[in-house]
């Protein structure tokens, strides 16, 4: 091989690697800046029109309580971009309780009615030589309460797991936030639900 030839293949080598890290950087930025959608929105689907479920009134009183009294946030359009949702910024609003263990166990709703959406996740931030990214496990589902997607996150990214894997552990934090909804709104008018404390899905109590 030619010395014009050897300098060129490196030149290559140092630029595809120059944009890997760069990618890389700009994922865990999002992840950190909207850790709560994007792995529902990674692998979004149109939401099937789904039949009654005994939960259904009780995740569409949730979602109209995250929606009134959440915080705003936002997927950025670079992941909206790669997601195929446009090159706008996808508005949401959500719910989130963070754990002693530093386990943020949110509900977050999208208020872009073309791409409505529930994910429930328990995610913790990470931060290694400096990239962060999020652990933890996510869940795509929709106001009947069914469970659509089952996602697992780390620092390589995210991948779909069977919904039978951690299907306990849904049903667990789902009935963590209809409590959250039940204490907040005593008088709520909400279907029998298993209850769940926040040691059970953390570990430990939340912090306030």
């Amino acid at each position: 091989m030619s010395k014009y030839n050897k300098n060129r293949n490196a030149r290559g080598k140092v630029t595809a690697a120059s944009n890997k890290s760069t990618v890389k950087r700009h994922y865990s930025k999002l992840l950190f800046a909207a850790v709560a959608l994007i792995p529902a929105a990674l692998f979004a689907q149109s939401l099937a029109p789904t039949p009654p479920f005994a939960d259904q009134a009780e995740l569409s009183k949730v979602a109209e309580w995250v929606l009134s009294q959440g915080t705003e946030e936002s997927i950025a359009p670079e992941l909206a971009a790669i997601l195929g949702l446009g090159s706008d910024r996808l508005p949401v609003k959500l719910k989130s309780y963070r754990t002693t263990e530093g386990i943020s166990l949110t509900f977050a709703f999208s208020t872009n009615p073309k791409q409505e959406g529930i994910v429930i996740s328990a995610l913790k931030t990470m931060a290694d030589k400096m990239e962060i990214y999020s652990v933890g496990t996510a869940w795509l589902t929709d106001r009947s309460g069914t469970l659509r997607q089952t996602i697992a996150v780390d620092a390589s990214g995210a991948r779909v797991l069977p919904n039978s894997s951690h299907a306990a552990k849904f049903q667990d934090i789902k009935a963590f936030f209809i409590k959250k909804l039940q204490a907040t709104s005593p008088t709520t008018a909400l279907s029998p639900s298993p209850r769940i404390s926040a040691t059970r899905v953390g570990g430990k109590k939340e912090t306030k």
